[in-house]
């Protein structure tokens, strides 16, 4: 995870379309990255919904032209600097919604489980993960959810007592899908991300986001970190809200790239997320990797699951798929498993997408957010003036 891999391997071919700060009356920019370049395409198109609703959105995009802002490297470099500097990345959505998906992977269904069982209780996790795992037994991974071999599971940990409503979103019919954060409300590449002040056990959740429009089709993909409280979701599923939506709580980028001839949906269902924490007060490290060919419900489920007869997002959404990361690493003591630390550095990355870069911070002591959608209407205004 080299400053070198920041854009995906081969970003020569990629179609990578973001936003960007700019200190200017118009506000953000609308970006496209080619040879090198950020191209300012602002001047053509209003915002990212109405990007990734054409039916030609990649075609259209890999001939756009607009002036150039700066070269990449210098933009990628302004957005890791503290505070950071203008131009610098934005999260790479604008006015869609943000959903996220939980307990798609049979990792994280346990440690749900775990949590629910915890009470939100950190050092009651290791006993409860040799306790669950007696009680289960066998690969989750390999059931299907709301399969016959499912649904005779949860009768059997029903009549045994240790049924779960995590249990019943990860091997039931029905996907979670909750709403993660607020349109605009997420960060970007290099900016810092929050924690709740209440929380005393919580970690990043590395997961491939995709940018579905109007018509309910994924047109492209990004990273992003759905950042997770577990002792208040812990304490109560119905505190789902308070552990998922605070101040800077979530993270999108660097850029969207869209899905062409060069990068599909197999892209993603076949992706490998490597997560890497450094901390900076103890000198502590975890590294690991998640393998989306893991993955209990296919993409196309989780969207159509999202999206249809029964629910319309006219703006489109950005949707979280889920993550197999629970960090179990012991940091402050023996049977204490993962807590972050203020400062440390969040690095998520996959070959085709680049690297998502954050540091963690404090809800509470993070830049409120204040850039809301009267403010992106003006800018709009202010936009679409100058194009005219």
């Amino acid at each position: 995870m080299s400053q070198d891999n920041r854009l995906p391997d081969d970003h020569h071919q990629a179609l990578l379309v973001g936003r960007v700060w700019r200190d200017t009356p118009e506000g953000p920019a609308l970006v496209i990255v080619r040879g090198g370049q950020v191209i300012d395409i602002s001047h053509s198109i209003g915002n990212m919904a109405d990007l990734l609703d054409r039916s030609d959105a990649a075609r259209w995009a890999s001939s756009a032209t607009g002036p150039v802002l700066c070269d990449v490297t210098t933009l990628l470099d302004n957005s890791e600097r503290s505070p950071q500097v203008a131009p610098h990345l934005l999260a790479p959505c604008d006015i869609q919604a943000i959903k996220a998906c939980g307990v798609t992977f049979a990792v994280s269904l346990l440690e749900r489980v775990i949590e629910e069982q915890a009470g939100g209780d950190p050092g009651r996790a290791a006993e409860l993960r040799k306790e669950m795992q007696r009680l289960i037994g066998g690969d989750l991974s390999r059931i299907a959810p709301g399969s016959d071999e499912a649904m005779a599971l949860r009768d059997e940990l029903k009549a045994r007592g240790a049924w779960s409503q995590y249990m019943e979103v990860g091997i039931g019919p029905d996907a979670e899908v909750f709403t993660k954060a607020q349109p605009l409300s997420s960060v970007g590449f290099g900016a810092w991300v929050g924690l709740h002040p209440a929380s005393r056990w919580n970690n990043p959740e590395p997961e491939i986001v995709l940018a579905v429009n109007a018509a309910g089709i994924p047109v492209g993909a990004t990273l992003g970190n759905d950042v997770n409280l577990r002792d208040i979701e812990g304490r109560s599923a119905l505190l789902l809200g308070k552990a998922k939506d605070n101040n800077a709580s979530c993270a999108i980028g660097p850029f969207i790239r869209l899905f062409d001839d060069h990068f599909t949906m197999d892209d993603v269902r076949s992706a490998m997320v490597e997560l890497r924490i450094d901390g900076e007060d103890d000198g502590f490290r975890l590294e690991d990797t998640s393998d989306m060919r893991e993955i209990s419900r296919s993409p196309e489920d989780l969207v159509g699951q999202t999206i249809g007869a029964h629910h319309q997002y006219p703006d489109g959404f950005m949707l979280f798929l889920g993550t197999m990361f629970s960090p179990i690493q012991d940091r402050d003591g023996p049977g204490q498993g993962f807590t972050h630390h203020p400062g440390d550095t969040v690095t998520i990355a996959t070959p085709r997408l680049g690297t998502l870069v954050n540091r963690v911070g404090r809800s509470d002591r993070l830049p409120p957010w204040s850039y809301g959608i009267r403010r992106w209407l003006a800018d709009q205004q202010r936009s679409s003036t100058n194009r005219t």
